[in-house]
């Protein structure tokens, strides 16, 4: 059995916008979410900047007591879940309930709570340890919190893949209803790493960005002065259904999942392959699974990181697989208004591929200001621009050399 998926709902919660609406206009205007980190003093930091979501209150979607046994990621995940629910006009009622999977995931996890309930381990003993550290800090509890408030009792799976997690999970649960497994799938990932001990982390791989006095400005995927990424928090949740079951009910459809593909590079824990030929491969897959021709890609959202090295290999791998086409194509990353919102990314990022093809608006990549010769595609620079396109792809790539791709098509 082979059935055709498509997305009916979508759920951002982005540092620079909640929701469809606002997620999108900011997206179409440029306007990026990176700002110094408020949640905490970062004054001794080499990097103080982040993509916080400071518009967010847990209350607003379940209660105050429930809401204190989980973790911020997890927050993230039922209030993109919600989002995206009522955006598809959908409510999981018992009649549906075991047709309903969930496959939501996390890079990291609960790092906050392990933080904290060290401290509380350090300072008062082991005895003061809350009973609720486990499931508050392990990934998989975002998706077993979703599925319990919302009632979703079918096929139920977390993805850790670092930064290719909600790609990877969108992808499998295309995979699940493809194979008939369910009817429809609550897909993404969430991300709350902003914390001292993840920013001091990060900061310590020197992979940030370190243009501190300027925070609007400091990520800047493809250009030459580009020095690092800047974190981001949130999470990116899509409802996936069957075409028959999205038609009988009317649902409104934005775009038809055709392609997924992955790879790994088994080169390096952190630094992609320099060739660009896992990437390329997880690309070239989900083209093949998809049945589309390189030459019918319009739109290409790029995991375009601003690292050095992620944004010249990903560009080899885009020109590999798209040949002369690639110089027609347009290309952005949104991070460079989001920063990475790890294993949420892709959750964001497919979103922003659905609204393409859905408004023929392609948002740009901004802070785009020095050419490099080594990414020299046309990466729709500062400006959104107006494009028809029917074809997107969207690309994830994860510590660990995992690599992951996503082609999504207007409905025919």
């Amino acid at each position: 059995m082979s059935r055709r998926v498509v997305i009916t709902g979508l759920g951002p919660i982005s540092p620079n916008g909640m929701g469809k609406d606002a997620y999108w206009e900011a997206l179409s205007k440029g306007k990026s979410g990176i700002s110094e980190i408020a949640s905490f003093d970062a004054k001794d930091y080499p990097t103080r900047i982040a993509g916080e979501v400071r518009d967010f209150n847990i209350s607003d979607f379940v209660e105050h007591k429930k809401s204190r046994r989980m973790d911020r990621f997890t927050h993230f995940a039922i209030g993109a879940t919600k989002l995206a629910l009522d955006d598809a006009g959908l409510t999981i009622d018992p009649s549906i309930a075991d047709r309903v999977g969930v496959v939501v995931g996390s890079g990291i996890g609960g790092l906050n709570t392990m933080e904290t309930q060290h401290k509380v381990l350090l300072e008062k003993g082991p005895r003061r340890v809350s009973p609720f550290l486990v499931p508050m800090m392990i990934c998989d509890l975002a998706a077993g919190e979703v599925s319990i408030c919302f009632g979703a009792k079918g096929p139920n799976i977390c993805v850790v893949t670092a930064c290719a997690t909600s790609t990877h999970a969108i992808g499998e649960a295309f995979e699940i209803i493809k194979r008939g497994e369910a009817d429809i799938c609550i897909a993404g990932g969430c991300e709350a790493g902003i914390t001292p001990l993840g920013v001091a982390g990060f900061c310590a791989s020197r992979a940030l960005s370190g243009r501190n006095d300027e925070p609007e400005r400091a990520s800047r995927p493809f250009d030459a002065e580009r020095d690092g990424f800047v974190m981001g928090e949130g999470a990116g949740i899509v409802i996936l259904e069957t075409l028959e079951g999205a038609l009988a009910r009317n649902a409104h459809i934005y775009a038809e999942v055709v392609g997924f593909g992955m790879t790994g590079d088994a080169y390096h824990i952190t630094a992609p392959d320099p060739s660009g030929r896992g990437a390329a491969r997880a690309m070239q897959h989900a083209l093949d699974e998809a049945g589309i021709a390189p030459s019918e890609v319009g739109y290409i959202n790029a995991h375009g990181t601003s690292t050095p090295y992620n944004d010249e290999f990903e560009t080899m791998a885009i020109k590999e697989v798209f040949k002369g086409h690639a110089y027609e194509l347009a290309v952005s990353s949104t991070k460079s208004m989001t920063g990475h919102l790890l294993g949420a990314a892709g959750g964001i990022e497919l979103i922003a591929c659905a609204l393409a093809l859905e408004t023929g608006v392609i948002p740009p990549t901004i802070n785009y200001e020095n050419f490099d010769p080594q990414c020299d595609l046309f990466y729709v620079p500062n400006e959104a621009i107006k494009r028809d396109v029917s074809v997107a792809v969207s690309n994830s790539f994860g510590f660990g050399g995992h690599n992951a791709s996503l082609v999504v098509k207007r409905l025919e």
